[in-house]
């Protein structure tokens, strides 16, 4: 994160948002599932769907890896992208979290290479993947401060207001 760069925080729907681009908590097909990755298939129309369709035909055969980060048109989304990452399942007897903090700093990278200047993220792995919102919004919020970037804003787009108050004791 540059000096110029804010972090702010938002209780409500990530595909509402007016950004340059907005980050997907996919599953590694890249195909649509639930939770957020639903949301924004259903709400980005099938653009989404027909680019990643692309991504699956080329780079990405067997999906994309866990950690990692890949954009594509956001459809009919108020923004330009959408940057599709995969968090890891939450497994208590195995730290994952080096990939959840590779989920943050990949979608950045990616954004740096678009030109994207606002980010949206939601509080990856938190949903069917089970990650505690509490330590999510811990190495989401000290990833985005520890990763060198252009981008002017990431705002964290949260569901609920738990998720929205975890980040909040991060971000004070």
């Amino acid at each position: 994160m540059t000096a110029d760069t804010r972090i702010t925080l938002v209780r409500g729907d990530i595909t509402r948002q007016s950004v340059d681009a907005v980050v997907n908590a996919a599953n590694s097909s890249l195909l649509g599932g639930g939770g957020v990755d639903g949301a924004i298939h259903r709400r980005g129309g099938p653009e989404i769907l027909a680019a990643c369709r692309a991504l699956r035909a080329s780079h990405y055969g067997r999906g994309l890896p866990t950690g990692q980060a890949v954009a594509t048109t956001a459809g009919r989304l108020d923004a330009r992208w959408v940057i599709h990452t995969v968090g890891p399942v939450f497994d208590p007897h195995e730290d994952r979290s080096g990939l959840l903090a590779s989920c943050h700093r990949e979608s950045l990278r990616v954004a740096d290479e678009l030109g994207a200047r606002t980010v949206a993220f939601p509080a990856i792995s938190t949903g069917v993947y089970r990650w505690p919102v509490e330590d999510a919004a811990r190495i989401a919020v000290e990833t985005v401060r520890a990763t060198a970037t252009q981008v002017e804003e990431v705002r964290f787009v949260l569901f609920d207001d738990r998720a929205h108050e975890a980040f909040a004791a991060r971000v004070r």
